[in-house]
């Protein structure tokens, strides 16, 4: 199916149902098709997993106590002198 522009601004909510219901639906000016309007399909992308491997580390003392930061918070004011 083609229209022309001025029925596509004039019929936009059917042209919608229409093309939701699968039908293609061609825009055109002067005759011309500028643009296709189509029903969104939902694509679901597969995750490849993996592709970080070797990329990414973590120290050793990642989670190791940090006696003056934990200072700071739990109020001993020696670091701050």
């Amino acid at each position: 199916m083609q229209v022309n522009i001025h029925d596509a601004k004039t019929n936009l909510s059917k042209l919608l149902e229409k093309a939701e219901a699968g039908e293609e639906v061609v825009i055109a000016r002067d005759g011309k098709p500028i643009a296709k309007l189509i029903r969104f399909e939902k694509t679901k992308v597969k995750r490849k997993l993996g592709t970080a491997k070797g990329k990414v580390w973590i120290a050793d003392d990642f989670d190791a106590p940090m006696p003056e930061f934990e200072q700071l918070f739990y109020g001993d004011d020696e670091l701050l002198k």
